[in-house]
């Protein structure tokens, strides 16, 4: 049980680095990112950790 609470609490610091990552290299003038191929990247990593939040989260809600 206690694995689980460190296995989620560092994939909620991996989500948010790269949530604000993602946020800093995003151009709201050009609606670009400066690092197209970087930020794809940091999307799907971002995306597989909220992905284990989630499915985590799901888990213990049903126990």
């Amino acid at each position: 049980m206690e694995n689980k609470k460190v296995v989620n609490f560092i994939f909620w610091i991996v989500a948010i680095i790269l949530g604000v990552t993602l946020f800093k290299q995003f151009d709201f003038e050009t609606f670009k990112f400066e690092k197209p191929v970087l930020a794809v990247i940091y999307f799907l990593c971002f995306a597989f950790a909220v992905f284990i939040l989630v499915k985590n989260s799901k888990k213990e809600s049903e126990k």
